[in-house]
């Protein structure tokens, strides 16, 4: 699991090379398409977390706020790493993949990448369920700025 970050001066030029830090998807999916077991996969599911501009506070109660102008962010890899080793152990499962940043994020910014792959639709979507769910509770840290 790649975790770079990368020290630049102006707010252009860090959204610049975080972005060239960012995985791609493409190449997850290639990769994955090359493992041993890939054969048993049928379902493949990509979650992109992203700074939105609107609270949390606002979106998931409906709480007046102000704009989200960005974010910080941070994780713990332990945590990470074992939330993806329990999720590799779900019925069905063969592939899961996580890239989290980490620093002071702009809004659009992403978060994280994560890649469940397994043999059925209810399998792949409870994985990858359950792996957010335990990221998002568990292993982040994520503290909004506002306008």
């Amino acid at each position: 699991m790649n975790n770079e970050t990368t020290a630049v001066t102006s707010p252009a030029e860090r959204n610049n090379a975080q972005k060239q830090n960012v995985p791609s998807i493409e190449q997850w999916m290639k990769e994955a398409k090359q493992q041993p077991d890939a054969d048993q996969c049928g379902m493949y599911l990509f979650h992109n977390g992203v700074v939105r501009g609107t609270a949390k506070a606002q979106v998931r109660h409906g709480e007046n706020s102000p704009r989200v102008t960005g974010m910080q962010f941070s994780f713990d890899q332990k945590k990470v790493d074992a939330a993806v080793q329990r999720i590799k152990k779900m019925p069905g499962i063969f592939h899961v993949r996580a890239w989290l940043n980490s620093g002071t994020m702009q809004v659009g910014d992403d978060l994280m990448l994560l890649l469940v792959g397994g043999d059925i639709r209810p399998h792949v979507v409870d994985a990858l369920q359950a792996l957010l769910d335990e990221l998002k509770s568990i292993c982040v840290k994520e503290q909004e700025h506002y306008e």
